[in-house]
Order: structure tokens, then sequence, then C-alpha cells
């Protein structure tokens, strides 16, 4: 590993949380037709506050807010490690540190909703 390789890795480590950056995505129109076939739907977790969650979200999605989320990962019993995860806030922000967390922790299909609620509601998808 070369010293710039090592400096990101340690950078990545320490600063998960960071909203910068680019990681997988799914768009709100490609996860509605998953969710509508029970083999390819994949488990929903949404990281928006409990206020913003209560508002509208995801049939069976479950959540965790990402101030709350590295504290409870190893006790993850709902979620599958060999199953495809998205991760969901409002706006595509705070799931970018949430799909780089459950990475670092062995989850190695994670996604985030592309744009965020605000993506799946301009598409007038049903929430919950």
């Amino acid at each position: 590993m070369t010293t710039i390789d090592s400096s990101k890795s340690i950078i990545s480590k320490l600063f998960w949380w960071l909203p910068f950056g680019k990681v997988a995505e799914i768009s709100a129109t490609e996860l509605a037709e998953k969710m509508n076939n029970p083999d390819l739907c994949p488990q929903l977790l949404d990281v928006r506050t409990q206020t913003e969650w209560h508002k509208g979200h995801l049939t069976d999605s479950v959540n965790i807010p990402i101030t709350e989320l590295l504290s409870k990962i190893d006790k993850f019993t709902f979620f599958k490690k060999d199953k495809p995860i998205v991760a969901i806030c409002l706006s595509a922000h705070r799931s970018i540190p949430a799909v780089r967390l459950l990475r670092r922790h062995g989850f190695q299909d994670v996604t985030q909703l592309a744009g965020g609620m605000l993506a799946w509601r301009r598409h007038n998808l049903p929430e919950t």
C-alpha cells in the first residue's frame, strides 16, 4: 500500500461520518421495483431522525438515526450481512457515511437511495 493509499484509508476510518464523496446508489424508481419483488427486495435502513421517519418512510424500513448508527451497528440482529442494504436519508447526505460505516463493518452490498426521500417523493412513490 502506498503512503497516499494508507493516508486515505486512515482518513476514511477516522472521518467516516463526513457527508462528502461518492458511494454506490440506487434510483428511487429502481428501488420501488425491487421492493415489489420479494426475491429482490433489499433491507432498508433509514438514518433520518425519528421525527423525520414518523412523517413518512418506506415500508419495512428500520430507523436508526445516523447519530446512533456507530454505537448500534455491532448489535444488529435484524440486518443480514449477505443481503443488500439501501441506506436512506432526506437528501442523500447522511446516507453516504451510513454506507461507509456499514461496509467497514462487513456489509458488502450497500447502496444509498439516490436523492434520498426527496427523490422518492418527487416520483410520488408510496410511503408509510
